[in-house]
């Protein structure tokens, strides 16, 4: 498994390569045919909060989509362990999904599939005042680029991918989105997936033929199950 180092604004120290180096090994327990993991430490030079000024995101790449986490700190070490908290909580849910695909039985519940792994240090008061921070920083960043006003709207624009619901569900978790827009590949429609529960999830779909007054269609059916079950 090869680890790629990269620093926008700050330099990657060795203490902190030789921290990372340690830790990064659990991911091996939990993916397979892991061919690199990215490491990128990126610091703003005019951030307003000082607590949130660094950040550092970690990408898997192997067979199949890559697996990303990123989160900000007080330091490179701090936005580092919430990061890899992340990671590893997203690679477990990736496992368990293959596990149900393959054997057709109930996920594993996530304290009994983890509970061999040694714990990754982390500060619980720590992490949630990082995360806090996080959010406050973001939403300072989109205050001082725009007029201001109550509400905001920001527009993005991605290229349209063709896929299955349940592909659109693993990438949706594998990048820690609460939902994922695609074009499902069995009806040609915009489609977006968003999480409900802990292994429940939604999918609404655009039919431009249905009026207002038509009642929708609800279907359900289970993760990689071809049949599809109708609801009156």
């Amino acid at each position: 498994m090869e680890l790629n180092y990269s620093g926008r604004n700050i330099t990657v120290s060795d203490r902190f390569r030789e921290y990372v180096d340690e830790k990064i090994t659990k991911v091996d327990q939990l993916a397979t045919k892991v061919q690199r993991i990215d490491v990128k430490v990126v610091k703003e030079t005019h951030a307003r909060n000082q607590s949130t000024a660094l950040s550092v995101e970690l990408t898997v790449v192997g067979r199949g989509p890559a697996i990303r986490a990123e989160a900000r700190g007080a330091d490179k070490f701090a936005a580092f362990d919430v990061a890899f908290a992340k990671l590893l909580e997203r690679l477990r849910k990736a496992r368990d999904k293959k596990k149900v695909h393959r054997g057709n039985h109930a996920p594993v519940a996530v304290h009994q599939a983890t509970s061999a792994l040694p714990v990754v240090p982390t500060d619980k008061s720590l992490v949630e005042e990082t995360l806090a921070a996080q959010a406050a920083a973001e939403a300072a960043e989109t205050e001082s680029n725009i007029e201001y006003s109550p509400v905001v709207i920001r527009r993005k624009s991605f290229p349209a991918e063709v896929m299955s619901v349940d592909d659109a569900v693993d990438r949706m978790e594998l990048v820690g989105h609460p939902f994922y827009l695609f074009i499902d590949e069995s009806t040609g429609e915009h489609s977006v997936v968003y999480g409900r529960t802990q292994y429940q999830y939604g999918v609404i779909t655009l039919d431009a033929s249905l009026d207002a007054e038509t009642e929708s269609t609800t279907e359900t059916r289970g993760y990689r199950d071809k049949a599809m079950a109708s609801e009156g």
